[in-house]
């Protein structure tokens, strides 16, 4: 049975992990790893079960651990070229990934580890590069796409495959607009290599999205320019505006900023 479970999503840190019997994969590494080991404890896992560790982009709330965690577990990190370099390069990794831990992703080129399959692509964001991934196991497609510039077309057909969807909804126009950001900020937020608003993660998978997707949770929410129950409600309401229901097409929820969600089951 594939199982997943959120141990951040936010600027604080984001850290998923996505696992079967025979053990899993991270998706990014921005939790600390004594916080990781805890909450691996209190679900009765471990992180012995974690192979490999896959990165979205270099961004320190994405990456401040992954050399550590690499280190300690003899984990392979894989990422594109361009993200292993911004690793080098974030002062905020203390512990940089060891060379022969270091394994290269190309955009397109599934790769083959344990019980899964994973695709990256590309996604606009302000980072050196970023991708996002599409996972297929026992017969699923997991597809997770955090600090979202925008959504283009290359993207579509990915969120088209999902079963389950990790989508960005990071801010709520008006709130950003009257929020005490700098203008600057706000400009940079707002971009086309910035971070997805909830009308927009709502149009993406209105657009995108096939009968097929069950669950969708929105992730990597400003503490700022957001709230849960705003974003979910926004998301749910231009949902229906396309007659998609949450709670009777799909499922809609939010994953918490610096919190685990506990453990979801996809059967």
């Amino acid at each position: 049975m594939l199982k997943f479970i959120s141990f951040g999503s936010g600027s604080s840190g984001n850290c998923y992990f996505l696992f079967t019997e025979n053990g899993g994969l991270l998706i990014d590494a921005g939790v600390g790893v004594r916080t990781l080991k805890k909450h691996f404890r209190d679900y009765g896992l471990s992180l012995s079960q974690v192979h490999q560790v896959f990165i979205t982009h270099d961004h320190a709330d994405h990456i401040k651990c992954v050399g550590s965690l690499s280190h300690d577990y003899h984990l392979p990190v894989y990422a594109t070229e361009t993200v292993h370099k911004g690793i080098d390069r974030n002062y905020c990794v203390a512990k940089k990934v060891a060379q022969e831990y270091r394994h290269l992703l190309n955009y397109g080129e599934k790769v083959e580890v344990g019980d899964f399959a994973v695709t990256p692509f590309h996604i606009p964001h302000d980072s050196s590069d970023n991708v996002g991934y599409l996972i297929e196991a026992e017969n699923l497609c997991f597809c997770i796409m955090t600090d979202v510039g925008r959504v283009t077309e290359e993207m579509g057909p990915y969120i088209a495959k999902a079963n389950y969807l990790v989508i960005e909804a990071n801010h709520d126009r008006e709130m950003l607009q009257q929020g005490p950001y700098p203008a600057h900020l706000k400009s940079r937020i707002i971009s086309g290599t910035g971070h997805l608003n909830n009308v927009q993660c709502g149009e993406a998978i209105a657009k995108y999205a096939s009968t097929n997707l069950r669950h969708v949770w929105l992730c990597h929410l400003s503490e700022e320019n957001n709230h849960p129950e705003l974003a979910r409600k926004t998301v749910q309401t231009v949902l229906a505006s396309y007659g998609i229901i949450p709670g009777k097409d799909l499922e809609l929820e939010v994953l918490k900023r610096t919190k685990p969600t506990g453990i979801y089951e996809f059967k």
